[in-house]
């Protein structure tokens, strides 16, 4: 093949799981030298995509041609065999051996007894990391080094194993700005040896930055596919959210009238200055009783992360968190609750139900300790509860006695708000409510949102889905790279105000202006 032909082409490709379809007949292409930037929400696709070009998956229609022939990775090991290189977030080396032994492992240099040659492996491993600008002892193990080391390791190492393609999934997420700055000087390298890159990242100021094209993905399917340079972020950003820009452009002028009057009513959560390193940077938000405050941005802005951080969920550096004015423990999950914080987190089945047991069960889980007295649990009181929130939720199932795993994903959401709801809290962290049910339960969850909020709970909601955000919020507090970028209130609540502070004010005005 020449440098005029593409390295990699992903023609046609579909992936299926049960009951979905990951990957929907993609078209992807990358050429010799080139940065090529793979951008999309949760769920899009883009980590499907990754493992059917890196080996892990094989597609199930559609081919892919590397190096100007036909192939199917059989494995990751095929893949890298050929030049295909993946760097993700979890470094994939062995931190209890050296540095020099993971940048070398498999191809260590031998003596004529056939004995590995640890003075030659030390010098070839800090020559190839100090052409990286990585100065460090390659003797020392791995895991002593920080995050930001290691990566430029297992990137010396992908590169040193004559990678033609390398796949970077969020290199900079743990990454100091003297860090991403090498990291950006490697990619450079890596261009000008005529080494293809394929980046993911959420960071739209990375992407423009070093791609050269970028590839959109949203649910399964390549949505937008050409030159970043011409593509304002306002665009990009509309593409990744699925909202048409004529459509968008025309909600500009669109006013939006909060639904809960909380003026003057004191907040009864303020989270002040939460910061992790890496993760948040001084979040600031406050949720007043009866309020739904919308937490806005795309994937990787810190809007998990700030629900997690309230709810004690994620350990803070600095920071600090009341309700209803007393001061709770940062990182006590246990505090937040006693205090009446409850969250219904993203990934129900990771994170949330239990799916071995009973629908009674699950509900009953986080109140035992208001359904007991003295230590003894009151059974009365339990199907009481269970059955108050079954019939308020109208959670369709043969009984309270059913395995929750035998539930639709609307029900099994259903089940673990009335878990919370059980424990009387006095605001409630939504992140993502709706994401995989279907049309008529998510309209259920949105009502009853909203009727939780005129009762007097404080809501804080996390929606990728722009449209529930800004029909069911009454302030959006926005977030981006860990940081509160900007806040929209009363008629400054429309899909357009969100999509430009998420984008960037000063760039999202230039190409409306234009």
């Amino acid at each position: 093949m020449t440098d005029s032909e593409p390295l990699l082409e992903v023609r046609g490709v579909v992936k299926r799981f049960p009951g979905v379809v990951a990957l929907d007949n993609v078209f992807v292409e990358m050429m010799p030298g080139e940065v090529h930037a793979l951008v999309g929400e949760n769920g899009a696709g883009k980590s499907t995509l990754i493992k059917v070009m890196t080996g892990v998956y094989r597609p199930d229609a559609g081919t892919l041609r590397f190096a100007g022939r036909d192939t199917a990775f059989a494995s990751p090991v095929d893949a890298q065999h050929a030049g295909v290189q993946a760097i993700h977030q979890e470094i994939g080396l062995v931190p209890s051996m050296s540095v020099a032994r993971n940048l070398l492992l498999g191809r260590e240099p031998r003596t004529r007894l056939g004995l590995i040659d640890h003075g030659a492996m030390r010098r070839a491993a800090a020559a190839a990391l100090e052409s990286y600008g990585v100065d460090i002892d390659v003797r020392r193990p791995l895991r002593s080094l920080g995050v930001g080391a290691q990566q430029m390791v297992a990137l010396a190492r992908a590169v040193s194993v004559k990678a033609r393609l390398v796949v970077m999934d969020e290199p900079t997420s743990s990454l100091e700005p003297k860090e991403v700055a090498t990291l950006f000087d490697v990619i450079g390298r890596l261009r000008e040896q005529g080494i293809a890159v394929i980046y993911v990242s959420h960071r739209l100021d990375e992407l423009y930055r070093i791609c050269d094209r970028v590839t959109v993905l949203r649910d399964g399917r390549v949505v937008h596919g050409g030159p970043l340079a011409g593509l304002d972020r306002l665009k990009l950003v509309s593409l990744m959210l699925g909202r048409d820009m004529a459509e968008v452009k025309a909600e500009g002028m669109t006013k939006f009238s909060g639904a809960h009057d909380t003026a003057g009513v004191q907040p009864v959560v303020e989270a002040r200055g939460l910061s992790r390193r890496h993760v948040l940077d001084g979040v600031s938000v406050s949720i007043r009783p009866g309020e739904v405050v919308g937490l806005g941005g795309l994937l990787g802005a810190g809007r998990t992360e700030t629900a997690k951080a309230i709810a004690g969920a994620l350990p803070l550096d600095d920071g600090r968190i009341t309700v209803a004015g007393t001061p709770i423990r940062r990182g006590s999950p246990a505090a937040a609750v006693r205090a009446g914080v409850a969250m219904l987190p993203e990934d129900r089945k990771a994170e949330g139900i239990v799916a071995g047991l009973s629908i009674r069960e699950n509900i009953a889980l986080a109140a035992l300790p208001r359904l007991s007295r003295a230590g003894v649990v009151s059974e009365a009181r339990i199907d009481r509860v269970v059955e108050t929130f079954m019939k308020r939720l109208r959670i369709k199932a043969t009984g309270p006695t059913q395995r929750v795993a035998e539930l639709s994903g609307g029900n099994q959401q259903k089940v673990l708000l009335a878990r919370w709801l059980a424990t009387e809290p006095k605001v409630l962290l939504l992140d993502e409510p709706t994401r995989g049910i279907d049309v008529g339960a998510k309209a259920e969850v949105q009502a009853l949102v909203d009727e939780l909020a005129e009762e007097g709970l404080g809501v804080l909601l996390i929606s990728s889905d722009l449209e529930e955000l800004v029909e069911g919020s009454d302030r959006v507090t926005l977030l981006r790279d860990g940081t509160v970028v900007g806040e929209l209130r009363g008629d400054e609540v429309t899909e357009h105000g969100v999509m430009s502070a998420i984008a960037g004010q000063h760039e999202a005005e230039e190409a409306v202006d234009g």
